[in-house]
C-alpha cells in the first residue's frame, strides 16, 4: 500500500514539475519580445531641466507663445509713388466753353452813294443801314436856287427820312417827283450806288 501511495505521489510530483519547466521558457519567450521601456525625454546627466529655459520642468519644450516668433500685425505700408522733380502730373479736367456776354457791337452804319450830276446842279444821298435794313435816308448834296429849290425841297420832303420812300420801299424803285425829274433819277442814280456798297 505504501509502494503505492509513494509511486502516485512521485507520479504526481513529476507531471508538475514538467508543467513548470515546459510553461517557464514560453514566459521567458514572452518577456523577451516585450519591448523595452524608453524615457519619455531623456535629459543628459549633470543638467538640471529647470536650468534650460527651452525645456522646462517636464522635459518637454514649451510651447511658443502667441506672439513671440509670429510675425507682427503692424498695418501694411502706404504705398507712395515718388514724383520726379520739375514735372507736374495733375490732370485738369475738360474745361466747359467760354460764353461771351460781350454786348454785341452797333450794325448801324453810314454809306454815302456817288456824286450825280445833271443840268441843275448834283445830287448825292446817304442812307443808314442797320443790320440788312436801311433805316434812314439823307441828301448831301441838291439842286438849288429858283424853281431847283422848289423840286429839291419836293424831293427831299419824298424820299428823305426815316418815314420817306427810300425806307419804305427798301430799294432805288423810287415813284418820280412831278415836275423834278431830272432830280429824281439824279436822287435814284446816287441812292443805287450807296445800296450796292452796304450790300
Amino acid at each position: 500500500m505504501r509502494r503505492a501511495l509513494f509511486a502516485i505521489t512521485g507520479l504526481a510530483a513529476s507531471t508538475a514539475a514538467l508543467v513548470v519547466l515546459k510553461g517557464s521558457p514560453g514566459t521567458t519567450q514572452v518577456a523577451q519580445n516585450l519591448p523595452t521601456a524608453q524615457p519619455v525625454n531623456p535629459t543628459p546627466q549633470g543638467v538640471d531641466p529647470s536650468a534650460d529655459p527651452a525645456v522646462g520642468p517636464t522635459g518637454a519644450a514649451p510651447k511658443p507663445s502667441g506672439t513671440a516668433g509670429a510675425p507682427s500685425s503692424s498695418p501694411k505700408p502706404t504705398r507712395t509713388t515718388a514724383r520726379p522733380s520739375g514735372t507736374k502730373t495733375t490732370a485738369k479736367a475738360p474745361s466747359a466753353p467760354r460764353t461771351t456776354t460781350k454786348a454785341p457791337q452797333s450794325t448801324t452804319r453810314r454809306v454815302t452813294g456817288s456824286e450825280v450830276k445833271n443840268e441843275y446842279g448834283y445830287v448825292q444821298v446817304q442812307i443808314v443801314v442797320s443790320g440788312n435794313k436801311i433805316v434812314d435816308a439823307v441828301t448831301l448834296q441838291l439842286p438849288s436856287g429858283g424853281e431847283s429849290d422848289i423840286h429839291s425841297g419836293d424831293v427831299r420832303t419824298m424820299y428823305n427820312g426815316s418815314g420817306g420812300e427810300v425806307v419804305q420801299k427798301q430799294s432805288a424803285n423810287l415813284n418820280t417827283v412831278s415836275g423834278a425829274t431830272e432830280t429824281s433819277n439824279s436822287y435814284k442814280q446816287s441812292l443805287r450806288a450807296a445800296i450796292e456798297q452796304a450790300f
